[in-house]
Parts: structure tokens; C-alpha cells; sequence
């Protein structure tokens, strides 16, 4: 079996995987809120108990984090734990573990989906080979390249979503200029493509647009998921301060999705990954991103041929750390667990 794990802020996501007809084939998956845990090893013993599992039947385990990952040991940035391989190993007595970064195991999990788990929102050229680019917003803002290689994508990780935010009209640098100003400084591209942007798009127009906020979506905002809700009555039109945050945040979205297919060279197609787009798919196609994505001048007819592809599978991270996990353990160990599968 492999155990792979998807690491947030909030929550931790673990499943264990085994081989189909050579096919990552789930067997059992939870989520843990992560503030009850005082330990990703905790997190672990806890699934490892409800699913009955022995970390004896494990042959590895990788789990993707968020940030930099040096050394096998990361520092986690919205959550108190300093992760380390070695340390992992030794606690959980399973033989291979490994930690990379979250949106590298995104990558790696695009070759495991299902088709119908992708959603063509720009088609360009479908057949071109190239590098690919993706840029997830949920919680933040994670950006990857994956690296064509003539036989397959190589995932790299970066932090490009903590680039400067770049301002394209004059509404952007009104935005800009509040954010800096509540902010006190820097402004990222996470700080406007993320969880975290939709709240501060929001704000802008409503300090300092002074567009309307009934009632009735005050109260709501006030009970719920502020950004689950500003992210329905945008869809649904029912508030149009909800609708023209997600209409700021679509064409802030589309932007750096351009600007990585620029600095990738990413003919192969740019991937939207994380929790936010799947969610606001009518947003996402009514014009707003696909217009900045396209917005780069004499490089404009270059982004039309660059296919623009949403991830509605959100397992799909979970999928690449068990995809990395079988491979890696496979060059250690001489057997494949993917292969023993074709044979069976």
C-alpha cells in the first residue's frame, strides 16, 4: 500500500492507495482538521487507527506541503510544525517517506485523472507537446512548471504566487493602492488570486466603490463562509457587489495564468488547480480571465495556441503524492508496485 497525504492550513487530507491494472486505485481517505493535531505524525497514527491500516503494510509515503521544501524537512507556514523525513521514518516505522510541495504533487497527480476530471476552458492547440504551467488558487496562491522533457512533465515547484500583484487597469491600480494602504507595503499576486484576494476584492468595493452590501448579504457573510457565499450570489446573480469581486478576481486570475504560460513557454497548457475554480466555473468562463489571459500584447497570438485546462478533481494532489511515493520507492527498492499490477 502507499499512504499519501495532502498537507493545508486547515485541514490534512490521507489516503491510502494500492494497483489496479497498473492505476492508483483508492482504498480509504479522511480529512483531519489540522489545529487538533500537534503533529503531522499524530495526524497519521490517528488514520492509520480508524482505517485499521499497520504502517508495516505501507511500502511509502509522501505527503505535498505548502512551501519550500530543503533537505526533506519543511517548516509549515500556517501551522506550527517542522516536517523532516528522517524524523517521519523513524516515528511512523515506514521504510520510505517523503515530503515535496504541494502544488509539485499536483503535477504529479495530472497524469492519474480521469478525463472527465479535467475541464477545457480555453481549447488552443490541443495536440501541441510542451512545458505546462500551473497556478492553483484556494487557501493562497501555488505556482508550478512542469518541465517537458521529451517523455513526460517534470514537476518544479516555486513561489510564484507571492510575486509582486501587477496592476493592468485602472481599477487594478485603485486596488493596488487601497491593499498597500491596508496592508502597509507590499502587495503580492496572492494577496488578490486566492481565498484571501476574493475577501480584500470585496473590501475594495465596498470602502471604496461604496458599492451596495444589503443586508441580507451581510448577515450571511457574517454566519458563513464569507468567500463560499460571495462565490454563489456572484454565480447566481443575486448580489452584484459579489459578482463584480469575482469579475475583478477572474481577470487578476487570467493575468498570471498568462504570465506563466509566458515564463514557461507553456504550449503544452496551463492547468488551474486548487479549490476556488471549480467553484466558479460560469465566472470563469464569461469572459473576464480568458481576456487578460490573452492580454500580452505583439505575445497575444502565442497565448491563443496554449490551452487553458481546470482540475475539478481535488484529490488530485493526493494522486501525485502516491504517484511520487511508488516511483521513488521503485528506484530504492527494484520493484514496482504499479508494474507488479500489470502483471497480476
Amino acid at each position: 500500500m502507499i499512504l499519501a497525504g495532502d498537507v493545508g492550513g486547515t485541514k490534512v487530507h490521507l489516503a491510502l492507495y494500492d494497483f489496479a491494472n497498473g492505476q492508483l486505485h483508492a482504498l480509504r481517505d479522511h480529512k483531519f482538521p489540522a489545529h487538533q493535531f500537534d503533529s503531522l505524525d499524530a495526524v497519521v497514527r490517528e488514520f492509520l487507527t480508524l482505517t485499521g491500516a499497520a504502517s508495516g503494510e505501507i511500502l511509502a509515503a509522501c505527503f505535498g506541503c505548502p512551501g519550500p521544501v530543503r533537505d526533506g524537512r519543511l517548516k509549515l507556514t500556517n501551522l506550527p510544525w517542522v516536517l523532516d523525513t528522517q524524523e517521519l521514518q523513524q516515528s511512523l516505522g515506514i521504510r520510505h517517506i517523503f515530503l515535496i510541495n504541494d502544488l509539485e504533487a499536483n503535477g504529479y497527480g495530472i497524469p492519474e485523472l480521469a478525463p472527465e476530471s479535467i475541464f477545457t476552458l480555453h481549447a488552443g492547440d490541443a495536440d501541441a507537446q510542451g512545458h505546462r504551467g500551473l497556478v492553483s488558487a484556494g487557501t493562497g496562491l501555488g505556482e508550478a512548471l512542469m518541465i517537458w522533457n521529451g517523455k513526460t512533465h517534470v514537476p518544479i515547484p516555486s513561489e510564484g504566487g507571492h510575486c509582486d500583484f501587477a496592476a493592468r487597469t485602472d481599477r487594478e491600480i485603485a486596488l493596488l493602492q487601497y491593499l498597500r494602504r491596508t496592508l502597509n507595503g507590499r502587495v503580492s499576486f496572492e494577496r488578490v488570486v486566492s481565498g484571501i484576494g476574493i475577501k480584500n476584492i470585496y473590501a475594495y468595493l465596498r470602502d471604496v466603490e461604496k458599492l451596495d452590501e444589503p443586508q441580507w448579504l451581510r448577515d450571511r457573510l457574517a454566519a458563513e463562509d464569507p468567500n463560499a457565499v460571495i462565490g454563489q450570489c456572484a454565480e447566481d446573480g443575486s448580489s452584484s457587489i459579489c459578482f463584480e469581486t469575482l469579475k475583478i478576481f477572474a481577470a487578476a486570475y487570467g493575468a498570471e495564468a498568462g504570465n506563466m504560460a509566458l515564463k514557461a513557454l507553456a504550449m503544452g497548457g496551463i492547468y488551474l488547480g486548487g479549490g476556488i475554480a471549480p467553484k466558479i466555473l460560469k465566472t470563469l468562463q464569461n469572459g473576464s480571465f480568458l481576456h487578460a489571459f490573452l492580454d500580452k500584447g505583439r505575445l497575444s497570438p502565442l497565448l491563443q495556441a496554449v490551452p487553458v485546462r481546470i482540475i475539478l478533481d481535488d484529490s488530485c494532489a493526493l494522486l501525485g503524492a502516491a504517484a511520487f511515493a511508488e516511483a521513488r520507492a521503485t528506484e530504492l527498492s527494484g520493484h514496482s508496485e504499479r508494474a507488479a499490477s500489470l502483471r497480476s
